[in-house]
């Protein structure tokens, strides 16, 4: 079931981006396996799937211990500082940057280690209070200040766009992050790539990837509901 359910959203995601003239290639889907147990993570293994996304930093360090073959984590859930060292060295893309702060640790982390850490900035495009992330207007300034840190490389921006019953009732949101993409791109600044959009969920990915996602991070639709009392 899960194989078929990848390979459904798989076909959305190429539909998609067919109809808004894009290249299917350019867009990675990333499956959510959060609170979901590894064996449902090896039987997408089987069919070739190699991207999955963690909201814990420690249910992605110990999936990555002990899945059976090499894949990629994305953390894609909100990060503690006092979580980093859990993931720095595991998760290949980190999503959810949204303070300086955050990113001072992210560079203590990953020089301690020797390596670099790539990041997107997170975006509360949709000014929710619920939601982590800084505003439009707050992210280029946080772009320029992280990219002042040796260890961090800046790939993008990310963001969780607000549940809605309607999907179009997110383009608003998802076309301003594009703008917002492309505005930090035109600035020119050194270690930032702007090249990753991360936005689009089960809900709303095809909106998602009509107004220019790069990733959507995709649960329910691949795995179907989950537990959260566990």
């Amino acid at each position: 079931m899960l194989q078929e359910n990848y390979r459904e959203v798989e076909a959305k995601v190429r539909q998609a981006a067919e109809r808004a003239g894009r290249d299917p290639e350019e867009i990675t889907l990333i499956a959510v396996s959060k609170t979901k147990p590894l064996s449902d993570i090896e039987e997408l293994i089987r069919i070739g799937v190699t991207e999955f996304g963690e909201n814990k930093p420690q249910e992605l360090r110990d999936k990555f211990e002990q899945v059976s073959q090499p894949v990629h984590f994305h953390q894609i859930g909100h990060l503690q500082t006092n979580k980093v060292k859990y993931i720095i060295d595991k998760a290949v893309l980190i999503h959810s940057v949204d303070s300086m702060h955050l990113a001072e640790q992210i560079q203590k982390e990953a020089e301690k280690r020797g390596l670099t850490a790539e990041v997107l900035i997170e975006v509360n495009a949709a000014e929710e209070e619920t939601k982590f992330g800084v505003t439009v207007e707050e992210a280029p300034s946080l772009v320029r200040e992280i990219s002042t840190l040796p260890n961090i490389k800046i790939r993008g921006l990310m963001t969780i766009a607000p549940f809605v019953d309607d999907p179009e009732e997110n383009r608003p949101v998802f076309r301003r992050m594009k703008q917002l993409l492309l505005d930090i791109k035109s600035q020119n600044i050194d270690n930032v790539d702007m090249n990753v959009l991360s936005m689009g969920m089960t809900n709303d990915f095809e909106v998602a990837i009509e107004e220019g996602a790069t990733m959507v991070r995709v649960g329910t639709a691949i795995f179907g509901a989950r537990d959260y009392s566990i």
